[in-house]
């Protein structure tokens, strides 16, 4: 079993900034990938940035990139997204991913709960 939890949110005037953190916690052997996707009110969801195994490489979707930083921790099995200059389009759940090697050998995608993130004014 693994289970990831996402914790930050909240409401957030417009040109703030907001910090997600994500940690994974079960029968971990290997973390291969976590990122953040986000899903706005009647919209499908959405990439918005993936780091992979020691923060070897990172994407970013174009709707954030250059206002966030996506950055993770190995040792704690931890994820965290930062994002700056915050607009009312990037009001939406946003859910933690990962992608996971467990201890019976079984490789699988993970989603947390989701934490709810309102940019307005």
């Amino acid at each position: 079993q693994v289970q990831l939890a996402e914790s930050g949110g909240g409401l957030v005037q417009p040109g703030d900034s907001l910090a997600l953190s994500c940690v994974a916690s079960g029968s971990i052997l290997v973390i291969n990938s976590m990122g953040w996707y986000r899903q706005a009110p009647g919209k499908g969801r959405e990439l918005v940035a993936i780091i992979t195994s020691g923060g070897i490489n990172t994407m970013y979707a174009d709707s954030v990139k250059g206002r966030s930083a996506i950055s993770s921790d190995v040792k704690k099995n931890m994820v965290y997204l930062e994002m700056h200059s915050l607009k009312p389009e990037d009001t939406a759940v946003y859910y933690c991913n990962a992608e996971i090697l467990t201890q019976n050998l079984d490789t699988s995608e993970y989603w947390g709960q989701g934490t709810q993130v309102t940019v307005s004014s």
